[in-house]
Parts: structure tokens; sequence; C-alpha cells
């Protein structure tokens, strides 16, 4: 089962393009309830989707979606262009830390305090060193060299740990920043024109006119004509 981020900021347009962030969570949280997926809506534009073939089909979505129509607060009947970026990833967990005994180097020594303070006369300190990571850690407050190395091993992951998750938040950043572009007009993937209510998907030419039933979920056709061009098989 796939479990995916899809998440939606408003772009170039203002108002209107906020508007349409949110008519787009709309639509792609009732694709997915149509679909049998599992939904958790965290924010008005965060949604988190949970079911097969989740992310092969909607990983399709990600990049920014233009709008044509007229604003309620039009006055005039004025057409209005706006956008709306779109981004979908993977949902991962950063996985226990394995440390191997090989990775690391031990060093023991006595433990020493301030001024008239006991002095240990045996090598309780540790200090453990990561090889592949370069992480160290040092411990001395722990009255046997063994609690102080267990006291080590335990810095010694947690660090790793932040480290590991710190990257791959790092990278999750970057794939979000290479989908959503600058949300500028240019960029756009697919456009929705409301007043001759059409969609056209620029990827692969093609449009249809049943715009009205596409913004309440109806993505079936759509989403199975990117699949198709890619050479890619729905579950």
């Amino acid at each position: 089962m796939d479990k995916i981020t899809l998440e939606v900021r408003a772009g170039a347009g203002g108002n209107e393009a906020g508007i349409f962030a949110l008519d787009l969570v709309r639509m792609y949280q009732r694709y997915a309830e149509q679909k049998g997926w599992m939904v958790d809506k965290k924010s008005n534009l965060l949604l988190t989707i949970s079911g097969d073939n989740a992310f092969n089909e909607l990983r399709y979505e990600a990049g920014v979606h233009r709008v044509q129509r007229i604003p309620t607060t039009e006055k005039r009947g004025r057409v209005h262009t706006s956008t709306a970026s779109v981004a979908v990833l993977e949902s991962q967990e950063v996985g226990k830390v394995v440390i191997k005994p090989e990775d690391l180097r031990i060093d023991t020594y006595r433990a020493s305090g301030a001024g008239g303070q006991h002095v240990n006369k045996t090598s309780s300190a540790v200090r453990i060193t990561h090889i592949p990571t370069g992480v160290v850690v040092a411990r001395q407050d722990q009255r046997s060299q063994h609690q102080n190395k267990e006291k080590a091993m335990e810095s010694l992951e947690s660090k790793i740990m932040e480290s590991s998750r710190r990257k791959f938040e790092e990278s999750v950043s970057d794939e979000r920043r290479s989908q959503i572009g600058t949300a500028d007009r240019s960029e756009k993937i697919r456009t929705y024109n409301f007043p001759q209510n059409r969609l056209t998907d620029h990827r692969i030419g093609k449009s249809w006119q049943n715009l009205d039933r596409i913004m309440e979920g109806d993505l079936k056709k759509i989403i199975g004509s990117l699949m198709k061009r890619e050479g890619v098989r729905k579950k």
C-alpha cells in the first residue's frame, strides 16, 4: 500500500489562486475517496493519502496547474488566469539506525574532575567514533566503563538518527521544490478553462470537455491517459 503526501500551494493570481488551490484539494480528496483510499486532511491544502497504487497514479499531478475563469467578485465578466502548484511525495519513515561494530573505534581514558574532586584511577571514560559518518561521542560521568560505553552508544545512535532525518528532510524539500517550481503561468502542465468547460493537459496535448465532473474527482480518464503515455499499467 502506498502512502503519499499531496500538497497544493496557491501561485499567481491573488485571492483567486487561493480559491483554485482549495478546489484542487477537494478534487483530489474526492478522487481518493472514489478509489477507496484512506484520506487524512492535515490542513486545508495538505492531504495524506494511503491506498494501493496511489503514488503511481497521483504522481502525474505534480506541477503547475492553470485556471481560467470569471471570479465571483468580477463585476465586468472578465476571465482571470491564476495558478496553483501541486507536489506529490512518497511518505517514508527514517528507519532505525543500524550501527555495525566494525564501524566503531572505541577509546578509553581516565575520567578527570575539577579541583579537589575525585580523579578516576581507572580508564572508565569512553570515546566512540563512528567511522562512516565521523560522529564522535564521549562519556565519563558514569562510575564504570561499561556504563559510560552504554550511554555513549545511546548518544551516538541519537546523533546518527538526527543526521539521517535531517538529510531525508532535505531530500524531500528538494523534491518538493522541483515539483512546485515558481508557480509561474508559463510552467503549466494543465489548464482548467471554466468558460469552455474544458481541461487540457499540455504534456500529452489532449483535452476533455467535462470540467465540471472533473472538479468533482472524475480524473480516471485523465490519469489513465498519462499512465498510458508512460507505459505504466494500473495494478
